[in-house]
């Protein structure tokens, strides 16, 4: 399905191409070429620019109700829950984990703070080592358990590592700090506000378990997304209401490395766009591209899976890609890599709507 629209003349006098003017043929051509090889078995792909759907388009077995397992999609929305409970006072970005689980008082994973959870930069191991137990708890206080015995791999706040781990450890300071269960909290705060009503932390699968996981087990549909999308494009208003204030956004996207040790030639921006700068994570969300100034003018949150939302602040654009890699099939054989591979869908929609500028 495809969404079609009229030219809008805005109060700033200025015309915004519509999606009768953009072509986005490279873009589909892209996406069902991924689908024809197996890699996935279906997708969806909804574009917005200047808060006017400009393409929306379903592939394979994908439907506008479709659910589909997020993955590392999910942090951005796990960051912007805590967010909530920040701008209210209950917590702040740098408490100590010690503050809030008693546990962790006299030991070193106790001085990181909840921005260096969510930037990974705790010092945390990034998942749960192959010989203990699976992060598929029915609870955050079950999986902070199991985090609590874990060594730390380095001093908080010296080193980024990539991972999920930690922000469970965020999701308890923040069920403490409010006295709600994680989904309700998100629920609450989050989805129903933003009318993302198929969107869940809990169940991901029908087996139980990654319940709730912070770093990697939301589900969401293409339209869902959307809404937070146009919540975070809009400085944290959706339909005239605030859901998260502008200085919780700012904080969000600035950089949260702050000079901690990478690994060059191995994160994420660099192996994408070819950047080699060290200011690559906010708080949920890679920022990607930066200005001159060394803001984030690109900010996204990629999924192992293949969902990737992102928001383009040039083109006053954002994007979402939902899908998810059939790794037993031959995207399995092929070494294809979805975590790698959906930001090249950027490329084609920056293109498509440069040049319908142009016309």
């Amino acid at each position: 399905m495809k969404m079609a629209c009229i030219a809008l003349l805005l109060c700033t006098g200025v015309v915004f191409p519509c999606a009768a003017q953009v072509d986005f043929k490279l873009v589909e051509a892209k996406v069902q070429g991924w689908i024809d090889k197996g890699y996935y078995p279906g997708a969806s792909l909804l574009v917005t620019q200047n808060g006017q759907i400009i393409y929306e388009h379903y592939f394979g077995n994908y439907r506008p109700d479709t659910v589909v397992f997020i993955a590392s999609s999910g942090k951005w929305l796990a960051a912007a829950t805590i967010a909530t409970v920040v701008d209210e006072g209950k917590l702040s970005w740098d408490d100590p984990v010690a503050k809030w689980i008693p546990e962790l008082a006299n030991d070193p994973k106790g001085k990181a703070t909840l921005r260096q959870l969510l930037s990974h930069t705790s010092g945390y191991q990034a998942y749960q080592p192959k010989d203990q137990p699976r992060d598929d708890y029915q609870t955050l206080v079950e999986s902070v358990q199991h985090i609590v015995p874990l060594p730390l791999h380095y001093d908080p706040g010296t080193h980024f590592e990539y991972g999920g781990l930690a922000m469970q450890v965020a999701g308890r300071m923040a069920e403490l700090a409010t006295g709600k269960d994680w989904e309700r909290l998100f629920d609450e705060r989050i989805a129903t506000p933003l009318k993302m009503s198929n969107t869940h932390f809990t169940p991901v699968d029908h087996g139980g378990g990654h319940s709730p996981m912070l770093g990697g087990g939301a589900r969401s549909t293409l339209r869902d997304y959307g809404n937070f999308l146009s919540m975070i494009d809009q400085n944290g208003i959706f339909e005239g209401r605030r859901i998260i204030s502008e200085q919780a956004i700012r904080e969000m996207q600035a950089d949260q490395v702050r000079g901690a040790v990478m690994q060059p030639g191995k994160e994420f921006v660099e192996q994408v766009r070819g950047f080699k700068h060290n200011a690559i994570y906010g708080l949920g969300e890679w920022r990607e591209i930066l200005d001159d100034h060394g803001d984030a003018i690109q900010i996204s949150s990629p999924s192992w899976a293949g969902a990737y939302p992102w928001i383009d602040k040039t083109r006053h654009l954002y994007g979402f890609f939902l899908t998810h890699v059939d790794t037993a099939g031959p995207a399995g054989k092929d070494h294809f890599n979805s975590f790698l591979s959906s930001p090249e869908l950027t490329t084609l929609v920056d293109t498509a709507v440069d040049e319908a500028k142009k016309r």
